[in-house]
């Protein structure tokens, strides 16, 4: 039965993708900000998918941290259902991403019209200045920056690495992070065709100030906070896991 929803939800995830992806397209010509508000709707529409078809629903804890001005989102990397459910808790929203998902099929499509900062992760020190600067120029326009420090989706129970790029913008922008932690490999693990019935919860964190502080050290304020949510939510504390430095 979990391979038959599973299979149901994932045709109906492709064909949405279709659908949306050739609107991004269509809609090239008009502001962002229309872009954004018609394409982020495939994100809305997959997480009612996955209620109805998969029996995953979710809550959200700390919807009174999310502030009225853009700023710096750095995400809990386990599961492809965050992609979806930060475009429907947060506002508008560019996304820090590897180039190479640009280069899908209508995905990538519809991905472009959302005006990614789309890196290569080989580049090294060039992709930390595109992260930065594009960066500085999407808050400036009044987007939020998605970010995973971790850098790929991470398996339930580990923590990654976290890279520095998300946290060196944020002290070079002088924009406050918003952390967010959840435990979506429960219901949909990293690379997995099954979806299992379940509730996601999602924390997300008061704003963190980085004023006077350095790219590592915000990135241990993370990293520490993150932990300690994903130790209470997973009921374990997270093995692997280190933060990266400048």
């Amino acid at each position: 039965m979990l391979f038959i929803r599973s299979l149901l939800f994932g045709t109906a995830q492709f064909i949405t993708t279709v659908i949306f992806s050739t609107l991004g397209v269509l809609l090239w010509p008009f502001p962002f900000e229309v872009r954004y508000k018609i394409v982020s709707k495939w994100a809305r529409l997959n997480l009612w998918l996955l209620k109805v078809i998969c029996g995953i629903n979710y809550k959200v804890e700390g919807f009174e941290n999310i502030p009225n001005e853009p700023c710096i989102i750095m995400c809990k990397h386990q599961s492809a259902w965050e992609t979806l459910a930060l475009q429907v808790v947060f506002p508008q929203q560019v996304w820090v991403l590897k180039r190479e998902l640009l280069w899908i099929p209508f995905f990538g499509w519809g991905l472009a019209a959302l005006n990614p900062i789309a890196i290569d992760r080989g580049a090294g020190r060039k992709a930390l200045n595109q992260v930065v600067e594009q960066g500085i120029e999407r808050l400036a326009a009044g987007s939020f920056i998605v970010i995973f420090p971790e850098g790929t989706r991470v398996a339930t129970g580990h923590m990654g690495r976290f890279g520095i790029g998300g946290a060196k913008l944020a002290v070079e922008a002088k924009t406050n992070v918003i952390p967010v932690a959840h435990d979506a490999g429960k219901a949909w693990p990293k690379n997995s065709f099954i979806k299992k019935p379940a509730e996601i919860k999602m924390i997300i964190g008061e704003k963190i100030h980085v004023q006077d502080m350095t790219a590592a050290e915000v990135n241990k304020h993370v990293y520490q906070w993150m932990d300690t949510q994903m130790t209470q939510l997973e009921g374990n504390k997270p093995i692997n896991g280190y933060s990266d430095g400048e």
